[in-house]
């Protein structure tokens, strides 16, 4: 009787799982993880580009060009591929050692996942100067999580060739950015967003080998015409604040899907661990952690803590009663600071030992937040950031030269109008800006204007007059060496500029304080030097 026999047969191969597969030719490989979304990648076996993107049978990687590290680490690449004792995952590993390139750059596929994890361990920074991976996708014309302001396709470039006007609205791929400490994932989709090509943040370790701290930003989506730049920076020159940092950059992660956005903190990265690969510090035995309260900051505000020395850079977010416990952190000496949401509170030193958890309370110690006064007016909060001044709501998606900005020179400001006070002053555009203020009775005795400043673009930094009285010049900031506030950005070192004021100066009556950017350098229009306001006070 044939039935048992068939009826085995057809059991069996009910139960053949579809595995990963890799298929080798003489110029590429072919990587099938047997997802059921039929994700299929084809990577170059001589520059290691990814030059084939298939997901549900659909291409979606631009045919003239790759994705890959930088624009292409070149022929000579050594690219070549292990497999898990498990036979469930498969490393790739692009090695590169040629004057523009130190690195190896991992891509790990796993069975049944339409993900790549990624990693990039570089012994020195590329000459371009900078580090990102880029895809090059095609039929995602949309972006999430910020729409059309990194769409630039069809456009009149406005400055430089990053910044255009499409359909009378100001577009950038700088505009796509947004703070490490709160980026975890963000996307290219279609109009319909039905698929979704996303890089993800699963945890710390994704930023710990980058460079500019919990409040960096770069450029994550530009769509312009031929296809969506979806791209992953570890580092860069744009608005730089600290030195770049060598070692493992990763895990990050690629990840294709039909089912809306995917979730950072759903992706294992744990297995990491286990794969040996250059550079790369695991977790068990190698680090430690850092415990404690921190004080002296307000609940009104978010409060961060961030921890960094040459080699790494690590952050979390403290609870509304300043509790906090750090990632786990290699072993070594670390600078610990405290903010205010991005104002820095405080700085200390703390040792992480491996596999030991230290106790390292932080208070706030900036005179700002600390010092005992009587504040005449304030605009702003100390925040680090421009918030609620005039603009500051669209300043992170748009130029200043855009039809939604409100005019730049709104002519002398209440102090008690936070919202009237341009969040940027700019030497060609709005210099001289003036803030009035009545007070019942003169004042006797000394006076100190705070202005508190985020950025400064071509060493531009403000010089206050009090009524007739005009404060010494500042000497120059620290230079650095990008453009700021036209792209969307507005952190940078955060100089504080105090000012006294000679007695009987405040009078009773109308006062006034006028404030002007001064530099030695010039520009034109928004390029010309500026700064931009974090907060300003008055007090005695």
């Amino acid at each position: 009787m044939l039935w048992p026999t068939l009826f085995s047969f057809l059991f069996a191969w009910a139960g053949v799982v579809r595995a990963i597969t890799v298929t080798t030719s003489s110029s590429s490989y072919v990587v099938d993880t047997a997802s059921s979304y039929n994700f299929i990648v084809t990577i170059s076996r001589s520059t290691c580009d990814i030059t084939s993107l298939k997901f549900y049978g659909t291409e979606y990687q631009y045919q003239s060009t790759g994705s890959h590290i930088a624009s292409g680490l070149g022929s000579g690449t050594s690219v070549s591929y292990t497999t898990s004792p498990s036979g469930d995952t498969v490393i790739f590993a692009c090695t590169q050692s040629s004057s523009s390139f130190d690195l190896t750059h991992y891509m790990v596929f796993r069975n049944g996942a339409a993900n790549i994890w990624m990693g990039t361990s570089i012994n020195s920074e590329p000459s371009i100067g900078e580090l990102r991976y880029i895809f090059r996708l095609t039929g995602l014309t949309a972006a999430y999580p910020f729409g059309d302001v990194s769409y630039t396709a069809g456009g009149t470039a406005i400055e430089g060739s990053d910044v255009y006007t499409v359909s009378g609205q100001t577009r950038s791929k700088f505009y796509s950015s947004d703070r490490f400490i709160d980026q975890s994932v963000y996307c290219a989709t279609d109009s319909g967003a039905t698929v979704h090509a996303c890089f993800l943040r699963p945890n710390h370790q994704a930023t710990e080998k980058s460079s500019g701290g919990p409040f960096f930003r770069d450029i994550s989506l530009n769509y312009g015409g031929d296809y969506h730049s979806v791209t992953y920076y570890m580092n860069s020159g744009h608005v730089p604040t600290e030195s770049f940092r060598t070692g493992f950059h990763g895990p990050y992660v690629f990840a294709m899907t039909r089912s809306g956005i995917p979730s950072a903190s759903s992706i294992d990265v744990s297995f990491f661990d286990t794969l040996g690969l250059k550079n790369y510090v695991p977790t068990s035995g190698n680090r430690g952690y850092v415990k404690g309260t921190a004080t002296g900051v307000s609940s009104n505000f978010p409060i961060v803590v961030h921890w960094y020395n040459s080699n790494y850079q690590f952050w979390v977010y403290a609870s509304s009663s300043g509790a906090f416990t750090s990632p786990p952190m290699p072993a070594g000496s670390y600078t610990m600071k405290l903010y205010q949401d991005e104002f820095l509170a405080a700085t200390q030193t703390v040792t992480v030992s491996a596999g030991s958890t230290a106790t390292s309370n932080i208070a706030a110690t900036a005179a700002a937040l600390t010092q005992s006064r009587t504040t005449i007016f304030k605009l702003g909060d100390y925040d680090g950031q421009p918030t609620g001044f005039l603009n500051a709501a669209n300043q992170l998606r748009m130029h200043p030269s855009d039809s939604r900005m409100s005019s730049w020179s709104p002519g002398t400001v209440s102090s008690t109008a936070t919202g009237s006070w341009p969040m940027a002053m700019f030497v060609a555009v709005n210099n001289g800006q003036k803030i009035s203020f009545s007070l019942s009775s003169a004042v006797t005795t000394t006076a100190t204007l705070r202005i508190a400043t985020t950025l400064s673009f071509a060493g531009g930094r403000p010089q206050a007059t009090v009524n007739s009285y005009t404060c010494s010049a500042p000497a120059a900031p620290t230079k650095i060496d990008s453009r700021g506030v036209t792209r969307g950005a507005y952190r940078g070192y955060g100089e504080i500029y105090e000012c006294t004021i000679p007695a009987n100066t405040l009078v009773s009556g109308t006062n006034t304080v006028t404030i002007n950017v001064i530099s030695g350098s010039s520009g034109d229009q928004f390029l010309s030097p500026n700064v931009i306001f974090d907060a300003i006070e008055l007090f005695r």
